[in-house]
């Protein structure tokens, strides 16, 4: 009897772990997302691994000029208001569009490049996608759009070693993200998707196109109300 119940023993201990690490990682996920709701977040993995540095100077959503978010709006996501963390079409018509070769397009809301850029790493796979949905969820039901929009201009790689819409302007334009024209704003916005390719100041060839194109689009995203949820 006694080797079957050691037997029975191990099998059950191959059971729990998985299932209390798994109880782990939610409840670890759960707190750092409600502390990120409050609180900016310090570093995030990019960051540390960045061999450029680190240049950045958190700035709240209510000091950064409104046309630099509706300028990520239209550059990034178009239906960041109106949908719940997740843009299927987008996300589908980038699947056909890659299927075909070509220069690969992504689908990622502004919601989930946020979840990526402060909890998780650069780079696909299926894992990270995963995680990725898994907070892009969390933050969409406990932060809310206006401190998504907050933390992904603060986050997201704006330069070399630039991190954030503040340390962009300064770094491109020599002012803050307070005083952004609707041109500088559309410039940041048309780096955004390659900062270490692309540069806001002098641009050209495709950079200068896209970002005049998301400049003129920034009056659409008012017009329309697409940026309703920040307003």
């Amino acid at each position: 009897m006694t080797a079957p119940i050691a037997s029975h023993r191990r099998r059950s201990r191959w059971i729990i772990i998985p299932i209390k690490i798994l109880f782990g990682f939610i409840a670890l996920s759960l707190l750092m997302v409600a502390i990120y709701r409050f609180v900016p977040p310090p570093v995030t993995l990019t960051m540390l691994f960045d061999p450029n540095g680190i240049t950045k100077d958190w700035t709240s959503l209510d000091a950064i000029d409104p046309d630099m978010a509706r300028a990520a709006i239209a550059g990034e996501d178009g239906k960041f208001c109106s949908h719940h963390g997740f843009d299927v079409d987008a996300i589908a018509k980038a699947a056909i569009h890659n299927a075909s070769g070509g220069r690969i397009r992504g689908g990622s809301t502004i919601s989930q490049q946020t979840a990526k850029n402060v909890f998780l790493w650069q780079g696909g796979g299926f894992v990270r996608k995963g995680l990725e949905a898994w907070f892009t969820v969390l933050i969409e039901a406990m932060w809310g759009k206006q401190r998504i929009m907050e933390v992904y201009l603060n986050v997201a790689e704006t330069g070399i070693g630039t991190y954030g819409v503040q340390a962009g302007a300064v770094r491109y334009f020599h002012h803050g993200a307070g005083k952004l024209s609707k041109a500088e704003a559309g410039r940041i916005a048309a780096v955004l998707p390659l900062p270490k390719k692309r540069a806001a100041v002098a641009p050209s060839g495709f950079t200068r196109r896209y970002g005049n194109t998301i400049t003129a689009r920034i009056g659409v995203v008012q017009r329309d109300g697409l940026d309703s949820c920040l307003r």
